[in-house]
């Protein structure tokens, strides 16, 4: 695959909905194979449960907010200007702390892994977090569970706790 020069004004990001938050997708699979980047924007409360990927490295730097991220077998408290590095099949999860948003810059090597939020969730109809329009989670967990092992997600473990 050629690789594309790609240049983004804030805002202009083709949109995903899933897991309660904002994807704005800055760098996608189609245009880069090696890299893959989001502008993720997520409420209060948002968890994943403890997981690891196979293929893909991820990286995340935190714009705006809090997020406790367990990592392998440590728990770091990131807030704005923090970064975390993510080896393929390291163990992690995360949750948004705070009364407020948190906003990161989400990176994945090879590019592929963005697509999943797309799988799962559904196309944004505005660059805002999803409200009562988004799918219930009732309806979005179950596809995580269908549509992720199909790109080397393994859920290992529950979320960190409230």
């Amino acid at each position: 695959m050629d690789e594309q020069l790609v240049v983004r004004e804030p805002g202009t990001g083709r949109s995903t909905w899933a897991m309660q938050s904002l994807f704005e997708h800055l760098l996608e699979p189609g245009q880069s194979s090696r890299l893959g980047v989001a502008l993720v924007t997520q409420p209060p409360g948002v968890a994943t449960p403890l997981h690891r990927h196979t293929q893909e490295a991820e990286a995340f730097y935190v714009l705006d907010g809090r997020v406790s991220y367990c990592a392998g077998e440590e728990t770091f408290e990131l807030y704005d200007g923090c970064f975390i590095h993510l080896p393929p099949g390291v163990p992690h999860a995360f949750r948004i702390r705070g009364d407020q948003p948190a906003r990161l810059l989400a990176l994945t090597a090879p590019a592929g892994l963005l697509h999943l939020y797309d799988e799962v969730g559904m196309p944004a109809t505005e660059h805002r977090l999803p409200g009562l329009d988004a799918l219930p989670a009732e309806v979005e967990i179950p596809r995580w569970m269908e549509i992720g092992p199909r790109y080397g997600l393994e859920v290992v473990g529950p979320p960190i706790p409230e």
